[in-house]
């Protein structure tokens, strides 16, 4: 990947594992696939929401955070949820264009 595709990677990558850490159970999962030389694939499953807020999240202002899903929809080709069957945990991803 170039240097251009991976900054907009890194920050997706860290938005979605922060909304895992700070709003769901552990352990949290980082998946990270090529399904194409232009796409990279990117998951991150929890183990469910959890019953309080993390620390970070619980200690700001409303005006500090909220802007997660917004940057990620901004960044990425396709983005969304899903629960794996049977479970309740979440898998959010994202797809972005890792082309020039």
């Amino acid at each position: 990947m170039s240097e251009d595709a991976m900054a907009p990677a890194l920050l997706v990558v860290s938005e979605l594992v922060t909304n895992a850490v700070e709003h769901a159970l552990p352990p949290v999962t980082l998946q990270l696939a090529r399904p194409d030389e232009g796409t990279l694939h990117i998951e991150v499953t929890d183990s469910g929401p959890a019953s309080q807020e993390g620390p970070w999240t619980a200690s700001c202002g409303d005006d500090e955070h909220g802007r997660g899903r917004t940057i990620i929809a901004a960044l990425a080709t396709a983005h969304g949820c899903y629960t794996p069957a049977g479970t309740c945990a979440s898998t959010h991803w994202a797809a972005l264009s890792t082309a020039d």
